[in-house]
């Protein structure tokens, strides 16, 4: 398998929720004029603390200086598994499940730190730039290591990494934070971005102007129904990961959806916002699963994480995390 090093310097960071409207100019511009921009890499996700911003550093000058603006303290590097040969575009991605145990286990091993970006089309695992050198010494035996050159696909080179690593003394993996299960169903779904244009003003909405009010469709007692969205436009391609309250917003026929129409259940991690060092997070979640043969997405927020899993999974995934959780 091969491990593409992607070339884009990115930028990991949190709008608070009242900060939103004096983003929302270049947050626009960014999903819906990618073209008016260099920006290859672009993700907002809202949760119901924050939005969560991954851009890369042409698109991060289209937002404002501002307090209500926290910018975690690295740039950031995305990795993509690919299996088979040639580029990534025409190769089928892992899921991230697949690539627990092969790429985060060994991360978290080495006390490399993560963040997980699951699209409807591939998994990025995003590590900091000044981690680079250890974890391409950790995951070459298991991998051949690329990395993209202006667009080119070209031999990962030697970043001088010696001998004088310690080989890691592989310890159990408890799970240590809260975990939680919303009520919504969620859709992972993408959409051709020529249909991008007519429905601008119905995603605008969706993602600037919709939150703090319940999805149609849901009660108001329903105290664990969460407000949850992510948008993603990374090297031409969207990803959106939405309620199925406001996929049902969309025209029939906008949005790609699986043969089966899957749905998936959220499992929330973290009870206080987790951090960007502590290691090993990502592995406590996907291991069990990856055991189990559960596909999961994973997407890591700027205060907690969160892995979706078929509907008919979510059951016995919280049984067998909690076991782990009661493990330690």
């Amino acid at each position: 398998m091969e491990l593409h090093i992607l070339e884009h310097s990115l930028k990991v960071a949190s709008i608070e929720k009242e900060g939103i409207q004096i983003c929302t100019h270049g947050l626009m511009k960014l999903a819906f004029l990618a073209s008016k921009t260099r920006c290859k890499f672009f993700s907002l996700t809202e949760t119901p603390e924050d939005y969560t911003i991954i851009v890369d550093e042409e698109g991060f000058k289209e937002l404002p200086q501002s307090d209500l603006i926290s910018v975690a303290d690295a740039t950031w590097l995305a990795l993509n598994v690919v299996s088979g040969g040639g580029n990534a575009s025409s190769s089928q991605p892992i899921g991230v499940t697949k690539i627990a145990k092969s790429v985060i286990a060994p991360l978290a091993d080495h006390n490399i730190s993560v963040f997980m970006l699951s699209t409807y089309q591939t998994d990025f695992i995003l590590v900091r730039e000044r981690d680079l050198p250890m974890v391409m010494h950790t995951l070459s035996s298991e991998f051949t290591l690329l990395r993209v050159v202006n667009g080119e696909t070209v031999a990962a080179h030697d970043l001088g990494v010696t001998n004088g690593f310690v080989k890691p003394k592989l310890v159990p993996r408890p799970i240590i934070h809260p975990l939680s299960s919303p009520s919504n169903m969620f859709c992972v779904t993408s959409l051709d971005p020529d249909t991008l244009p007519s429905v601008a003003t119905l995603l605008m909405d969706v993602m600037f102007y919709s939150g703090g009010s319940k999805e149609l469709g849901t009660s108001s007692e329903d105290s664990s129904h969460i407000r949850f969205f992510s948008f993603s436009l990374i090297e031409g391609y969207i990803s959106l990961v939405m309620d199925e309250q406001t996929a049902q917003r969309f025209p029939n026929n906008v949005l790609f959806t699986s043969a089966s129409g899957e749905l998936w259940k959220m499992v929330r991690i973290g009870g206080q916002p987790l951090g960007f060092d502590e290691c090993g997070i990502v592995a406590q979640i996907s291991e069990p699963l990856a055991t189990a043969d559960i596909p999961a997405y994973y997407i890591s927020t700027f205060k907690f994480d969160h892995a979706l899993v078929p509907e008919e999974n979510i059951q016995s995934v919280i049984k067998a995390l909690r076991t782990e959780s009661a493990a330690q």
